[in-house]
C-alpha cells in the first residue's frame, strides 16, 4: 500500500493568524491552535465526520520569510467563480500580488499574509 499526503507543512511566525487566514481563505475550520502549532482541516461533512484529505498545519519559527517558496499551494476558483472574482476576494482578506514579470493566462500568483506564494489558476482547472 503507498503512503497516503497528510499534511502540508507551513513555517510561520504567527500560527494563529496563518492558521486563520488560509481557513478563511479555503472556507476550512481551524481544528487545533495554540502558539506550538495550529492544524486548518477541510469542514465537516453533514454527519459531522471530517471530510478525507490532507491538512494544513502552521509551525512557529523565529525568522522571517526570506526567498521564493520552493513548494507552493495552487488553488482553483469554485465552479461558477471566474479567477477576477476570487483575485479580488483574496486581496479583500490580505492577499497582495506577486509579480514575476509578464502575465499568464492561465494563473496570477500571491503571497498571504507572511509572505508564501501561491497561485490562483483560472476557472478552467476548478
Amino acid at each position: 500500500m503507498p503512503v497516503r499526503w497528510f499534511s502540508t507543512v507551513v513555517d510561520c511566525r504567527d500560527v494563529v493568524a496563518q492558521a486563520h487566514w488560509w481557513a478563511q481563505v479555503l472556507d476550512w475550520r481551524v481544528a487545533e491552535e495554540s502558539p506550538e502549532g495550529a492544524v486548518v482541516a477541510p469542514p465537516s461533512d453533514a454527519g459531522g465526520a471530517r471530510r478525507p484529505g490532507p491538512v494544513l498545519v502552521f509551525v512557529p519559527v523565529p525568522e522571517r520569510k526570506t526567498v521564493k517558496n520552493r513548494l507552493h499551494v495552487d488553488l482553483a476558483p469554485p465552479p461558477g467563480s471566474d479567477r477576477a472574482v476570487e483575485a479580488d476576494r483574496l486581496l479583500g482578506l490580505g492577499a497582495r500580488r506577486v509579480e514575476l514579470g509578464e502575465p499568464h493566462p492561465s494563473f496570477d500568483v500571491f503571497a498571504d499574509p507572511e509572505g508564501n506564494e501561491f497561485c490562483l489558476l483560472s476557472g478552467e482547472h476548478g
